[in-house]
């Protein structure tokens, strides 16, 4: 089968995806929440995402949020797609995985926000900020393994290694797909 190359992923978004894989990954499953480690990887985190927010207003076509805009007449197009058969490829985000990255980004900041919270004063031993914030991290737990298993999904449904592409910068479509900007 022949297929075409597209490059999609710039350096930075391909960076930022794998580090925050590994600093969500490390405090949801390797951390002592209590400890000085889990709240400087919290900080990284959220200091990622701004990053990457700020990538979103300037960054590379792709990048921008403006290329991936989410919308309910995308997101029921995606559906209607999985529903009959359809393989649209995207070379950017889908509406769904759009949906999932605002979800993601939002879940993070929530997270960084609650437990930064709970170091004030203020906020110190109030059980509500602790409870939201662990709410917030099950959510996010959820939404990756949703993610994780979209991604392999869309994978074998359009014949698009998603994955590679997320470590080469390159999405290869199957010749007579034609990709959707």
């Amino acid at each position: 089968m022949s297929m075409k190359r597209y490059k999609v992923w710039d350096p930075l978004v391909r960076v930022f995806h794998w580090s925050l894989v590994l600093a969500f990954g490390a405090n949801a499953l390797l951390t002592d929440p209590e400890s000085n480690l889990h709240e400087w990887i919290g900080y990284t985190v959220v200091a990622l995402v701004a990053l990457r927010i700020l990538w979103g207003l300037v960054g590379s076509h792709y990048a921008r949020f403006s290329s991936f805009l989410p919308s309910a007449s995308g997101a029921m197009g995606q559906l209607s797609d999985l529903a009959t058969g359809r393989r649209r490829v995207h070379l950017g985000h889908t509406p769904l995985g759009a949906l999932m990255i605002y979800n993601l980004l939002l879940a993070m900041l929530a997270i960084g926000a609650t437990g930064y919270m709970m170091t004030t004063n203020a906020y110190w031993g109030v059980e509500w900020v602790k409870e939201l914030h662990e709410v917030l991290v099950t959510w996010a737990e959820i939404s990756v393994v949703a993610h994780i298993a979209a991604v392999i999904w869309e994978s074998l449904r359009t014949g698009v290694n998603l994955p590679r592409a997320m470590v080469s910068g390159v999405k290869t479509v199957p010749d007579g797909l034609n990709p959707e900007a």
